[in-house]
């Protein structure tokens, strides 16, 4: 199942998006092969072989059906292109759910290029006096801290100076590299009274910041929407060697929250106060109100009970047992690890 499609790529371009299943893949339509035969030989690691490397100017000729539809052919070249993190279709829009309007922000990756795009989103969900957010993170694998941490400041407009967002804590020999990173106003920001994270085990490491940083403010006034997920509270330095042209990134400090928390290696599911489990649609756009995730994330908002996501010890691992989950190659991409599914 195709769960998303980004604009600027050339499957877009093709014919293809959400929802879209892929019945086979091929060079041509004279070698096309059922998908279901290629996992039962080789399983899903035969699909990302299928659908060849990363290479510029490499064909795949697809069959593939929409909701309802029937089998069509397509075929899509790989291309170099500049991802919009924020979709000009669904990646910020005002909901109506019943005279309530909620804000509805999807973020696809934490790339420098979101900064001015979320400053846009929130300035006008600032103009349109909304105070209900919903905050998609379900496919957002991580990014820059940097705009994680903006982020948090257009969530924060009703945060004091001296409330504290997010803290990096390296080991105590390396303490006087902590860093405590504060909540800023922007002219952007919003002060929500409620807001709803959607995840999955696909969201990690930025994603889990922003959520865990806003989690000491809200109590019960904040959930995590679907399930849950991966559990990374800790980052990345790079060093550079004048020897060789490789740059090697260290996992060497923790991310905790104003009250001093990073336990959520498991996942956020347990750091949490209020959470509502449920299935990702991907036969609905992302953003429908009528998508079980957002429609979820709309419920809670509105009050309404729901069945809260087990925490589970394995964390991510268990939270995609009989889920459908993303594909992700043997030797991914530095794209590839901050989006997953990313092909």
């Amino acid at each position: 199942m195709i769960t998303e499609v980004f604009e600027t790529a050339p499957a877009f371009t093709a014919g293809l998006d959400r929802g879209d299943e892929i019945l086979a893949i091929g060079t041509t339509t004279a070698d096309l092969r059922n998908v279901s035969d290629i996992i039962a030989t080789e399983g899903t690691s035969g699909v990302t072989n299928a659908l060849g490397p990363s290479t510029v100017g490499l064909s795949r000729t697809l069959r593939v059906q929409s909701p309802g539809g029937t089998p069509r052919i397509v075929t899509a070249t790989k291309a170099d292109y500049s991802l919009s993190p924020l979709s000009p279709r669904y990646g910020a829009r005002i909901i109506d759910d019943g005279g309530r309007r909620v804000g509805y922000l999807n973020l696809r990756t934490f790339i420098s290029s979101a900064d001015q795009q979320l400053r846009d989103a929130m300035a006008n969900f600032r103009a349109q006096g909304i105070t209900h957010v919903i905050v998609d993170f379900r496919y957002n694998g991580g990014g820059l801290v940097s705009t994680a941490h903006l982020l948090g400041d257009l969530l924060g407009g009703n945060r004091a100076a001296t409330d504290v967002l997010a803290v990096e804590t390296f080991r105590p020999e390396k303490a006087s590299n902590n860093e405590t990173k504060r909540f800023v106003a922007q002219p952007q920001s919003i002060s929500p009274v409620r807001i709803a994270f959607i995840g999955t085990g696909a969201t990690a490491s930025a994603s889990e910041l922003v959520i865990n940083g806003l989690i000491p403010f809200y109590g019960t006034n904040l959930a995590l929407i679907g399930s849950n997920t991966f559990g990374k509270p800790v980052g990345q330095i790079a060093i550079d060697r004048s020897a060789c042209d490789d740059r090697l990134r260290v996992v060497a400090f923790s991310t905790r929250n104003g009250a001093g928390s990073d336990n959520y290696y498991d996942g956020l599911a347990g750091a949490v106060q209020a959470s509502c489990r449920a299935t990702d649609d991907p036969t609905r756009p992302l953003g429908d109100p009528q998508e079980a995730m957002t429609r979820q994330a709309l419920d809670f908002l509105a009050g309404r009970s729901c069945t809260a996501i087990a925490a589970s010890a394995q964390g991510a691992l268990s939270a995609s047992a009989g889920r459908l989950t993303m594909l992700t190659p043997e030797n991914p991409t530095v794209a590839q690890r901050e989006v997953p599914g990313l092909f």
